[in-house]
């Protein structure tokens, strides 16, 4: 059996309302999220999760924030040996911007983008402003979209699940670990969406859905199922994971 080691690279940082993260909660309270890239090690291929932000903010109020460095894309795929066209796949949970930013860097890679998500990131509605076609197109042109309509197995040890919570085509990674089945969510969240404090599951809710949703009671549901499959659950912006350099 293929197993992996996840590693988390912070390659940007939000800083803004802690209720984009977190659905009729916390709002107004200020917050930071990191913005990582995923580097699956294992099998026979060089996979990405994401590529994260062009021009990072690198500063030392953001890192305290986070809690660990700050990178550009080469400076954290360097930390393990790696250069961008090293890189054979990229695996997207979506297509916002900070998620997909350095995707051109890439030049030998495939990417992985569920059909819903790249229809929308040609015709964005208009209350999302996170999508921008100008971060895809090189590699599009290229052909190098590989463009999935349902759950897919991308090598072994390694699939791809839709979770429409945050957007129409989020995909969550699942990748078998020592430690068991590790799930990278496919929608925007940090831990306390699955560990909600006790004023909110006084309310009887075992979960948080994304600030930012596609439908609310779907989204409720997506997060339990993926509360439920996962062994090792990675929230996509959690801070904690910032200090940390392999998972599993």
């Amino acid at each position: 059996m293929t197993v992996y080691r996840i590693h988390p690279i912070v390659t940007g940082t939000k800083v803004f309302d802690k209720g984009m993260m977190t659905y009729q909660h916390d709002y107004g309270t200020p917050y930071t999220i990191p913005i990582y890239v995923w580097y699956l090690e294992g099998g026979d291929q060089t996979i990405l999760v994401d590529t994260g932000e062009m021009n990072p903010i690198q500063s030392a109020d953001r890192e305290q924030a986070i809690g660990g460095p700050i990178y550009t894309f080469e400076q954290g795929l360097a930390r393990w040996g790696l250069k961008p066209e090293d890189i054979d796949i990229v695996l997207h949970t979506h297509l916002h911007n900070d998620h997909c930013e350095n995707d051109y860097k890439c030049v030998n890679a495939r990417f992985y983008v569920h059909e819903k998500e790249l229809a929308r990131i040609h015709a964005p509605h208009p209350l999302d402003f996170r999508y921008l076609e100008d971060y895809i197109e090189e590699v599009e042109e290229d052909g190098r979209i590989e463009t999935l309509s349902a759950d897919t197995q991308i090598a072994p040890g390694l699939s791809l699940i839709h979770t429409p919570a945050h957007t129409d085509g989020g995909m969550s990674v699942a990748v078998d670990t020592k430690d068991g089945l590790a799930v990278i969510t496919g929608f925007c969240v940090i831990d306390e969406n699955f560990n909600p404090p006790p004023a909110i599951r006084g309310m009887e809710m075992e979960v948080i859905p994304p600030g930012t949703v596609v439908n609310a009671y779907e989204a409720y549901d997506i997060l339990r199922r993926v509360r439920d499959m996962a062994d090792v659950l990675i929230p996509l912006h959690e801070p904690r994971f910032a200090a940390v350099d392999t998972i599993g």
